[in-house]
């Protein structure tokens, strides 16, 4: 068991979920991000975006919904598709429906809706949760990487010809971002190495 999945299933066994149920729900988180295909976006990424936001000072305003959208966030992933967060969010509406609040479901929802543009949101949390997602940018250069070599193998089915052109167009996007990072503790932690690995990346996508 990790961190992740215990605070999930304290979570759900809070809200009176039987405990059979729990354990066939987070199988079928386990089983979504261990599919064959999955190199960077697997069980490893969410944990490691719980991880940092339980290192970020203050904590979220409400900690149950950011748990549901590190979940539930890359649930459905298809690469070179444009709605992979929008079937994620309806997924987890699917599954915990009647079960959890509709009100955390929502929260949870437009935190995993954020996470297609990365842009400023007027929710603490929702910019909490979106630089935890981005802080493997801010990774030494090794780990950044490792994890840009992930990403290739989650779109290998592209030739270079059609991924290099699309993969320059995501880091220029972030590139020209003001601030890639929305709260002051990622920021100040990630800001200057995300974007000199971003660069270099860019750089080297000839």
């Amino acid at each position: 068991m990790s961190a992740l999945s215990d605070a999930f299933t304290a979570l759900l066994r809070r809200n009176g979920v039987p405990a059979e149920r729990v354990q066939a729900l987070w199988e079928e988180v386990v089983s979504a991000y261990s599919v064959r295909g999955r190199h960077y976006h697997t069980l490893h990424h969410i944990e490691d975006v719980h991880a940092r936001i339980a290192e970020a000072p203050g904590g979220p305003e409400a900690p149950d919904a950011l748990l549901l959208a590190t979940v539930y966030h890359d649930l459905v992933l298809r690469a070179g598709r444009s709605d992979n967060e929008a079937r994620s969010a309806h997924r987890m509406r699917e599954r915990l429906g009647g079960l959890l609040p509709a009100s955390m479901l929502e929260r949870a929802a437009r935190h995993i809706l954020a996470t297609r543009h990365h842009g400023a949101s007027a929710d603490r949390d929702t910019d909490l949760f979106t630089d935890a997602d981005l802080s493997i940018l801010g990774s030494p250069p090794v780990e950044y990487a490792r994890y840009a070599q992930a990403i290739r193998r989650e779109f290998k089915r592209y030739p270079d010809v059609l991924y290099k052109p699309g993969r320059r167009n995501v880091l220029t996007r972030f590139l020209a971002m003001p601030q890639l990072f929305k709260t002051n503790s990622f920021h100040a932690r990630f800001e200057r190495q995300a974007r000199l690995n971003m660069q270099a990346e860019l750089n080297g996508l000839t």
